[in-house]
């Protein structure tokens, strides 16, 4: 993290100098600087929430459409997310980006949280910060990527049909990892005992240079598996289970090689939770899916451009609900 660390000294979040030379050498590392436009904004710097200091990113074309919300999984943080920022500002919505606490440029013990309810309350005063600076217009869009999908999932159902989001796009969605009915109890069994154990590397995209990219050339990767962590996931699950359905339009984009996530009963979870949900299953795909390989992300990504625009005509009719007029697949 070192050739970032002075990235932590930074503010409040504002208008970006994109000429300085450590925000420079981020934007360059993790291939962001190319997005940079004359019709391209950017706002960096950072919100305090719920204890914590977000690294928040904010990338708006001239006149957003809306905004859309991007949260990352775990281990990840925002500079990973190039591809689906691209595709979001191609579209003319504004982005904004944060990296979790314990990720990335954010504050907050490495890779751990004590309880999920607290990525939750993150993400409500980050919005509440930027809606009070007019930072984010509506409609708001969120897009989650595993325990990022399982956060605006969580929030979604929590809030009920009330208008807050007008869509979701949840991406290889985390409701139980791959292998817990195998796992859980030894987690019980060790939890007491050990903090953290090493982290295993796996190939999580069909992209080889991405999953390269991740073992050894980026610098804010943790390298350990927090049991804290993994208890917290714990305690949400049967959390999430409880919550009642929800009419909100939603997308579900999800790989059949994936190996993080027991995908198959988190989908059946997920399309009872969200029964208008579209699913879309990839059958090459892996887990971290806005870096898979090109062919396989372009597909992906064209699913969820054609949700967007299907989601922005039912915004653009006032009289219609945006909730029956996109039907699952």
């Amino acid at each position: 993290m070192s050739d970032f660390t002075p990235l932590q000294a930074l503010g409040p979040i504002a208008p970006a100098d994109p000429s300085g030379r450590p925000l420079e050498r981020y934007l360059g590392h993790y291939g962001l600087a190319p997005l940079l436009a004359e019709h391209v904004g950017l706002h960096v710097g950072y919100v305090d929430a719920h204890g914590f200091r977000l690294w928040t990113q904010i990338w708006s074309p001239t006149r957003p459409r809306g905004t859309a919300f991007v949260v990352h999984g775990y281990y990840d943080h925002l500079g990973l997310y190039r591809h689906l920022l691209e595709c979001l500002l191609e579209r003319g919505w504004r982005v904004v980006l944060w990296d979790l606490p314990g990720h990335g440029l954010s504050s907050g013990p490495r890779a751990s949280i004590q309880d999920f309810d607290d990525y939750g309350a993150c993400l409500r005063r980050l919005q509440d910060h930027l809606e009070a600076r007019d930072l984010a217009p509506r409609p708001w869009l969120g897009i989650g990527q595993s325990t990022g999908a399982a956060i605006l999932a969580t929030d979604a159902l929590r809030r009920g049909d009330d208008g807050h989001w007008a869509g979701l796009a949840l991406l290889a969605p985390l409701v139980r990892p791959w292998g817990w009915t195998q796992s859980s109890w030894l987690h019980r069994l060790l939890g007491p005992f050990i903090r953290s154990v090493p982290r295993r590397f796996r190939e999580n995209s069909t992209d080889r240079e991405f999953a390269t990219f991740l073992r050894e050339g980026d610098p804010l990767q943790p390298d350990r598996l927090d049991m804290a962590w993994v208890d917290a996931m714990r305690r949400w699950m049967p959390q999430l289970l409880a919550l009642p359905a929800s009419e909100l339009p939603t997308l579900i984009l999800q790989g059949e090689r994936d190996l993080t996530v027991d995908w198959e009963w988190n989908l059946e979870v997920l399309a009872r939770k969200f029964p208008n949900a579209e699913i879309h299953r990839h059958p090459e795909a892996r887990h971290h899916l806005v870096n898979e390989a090109e062919p396989i992300r372009r597909l992906l990504f064209e699913e969820l451009q054609r949700f967007i625009v299907e989601l922005e005509g039912l915004l653009d009719r006032p009289s219609s609900s945006p909730a029956a007029g996109i039907a699952r697949r």
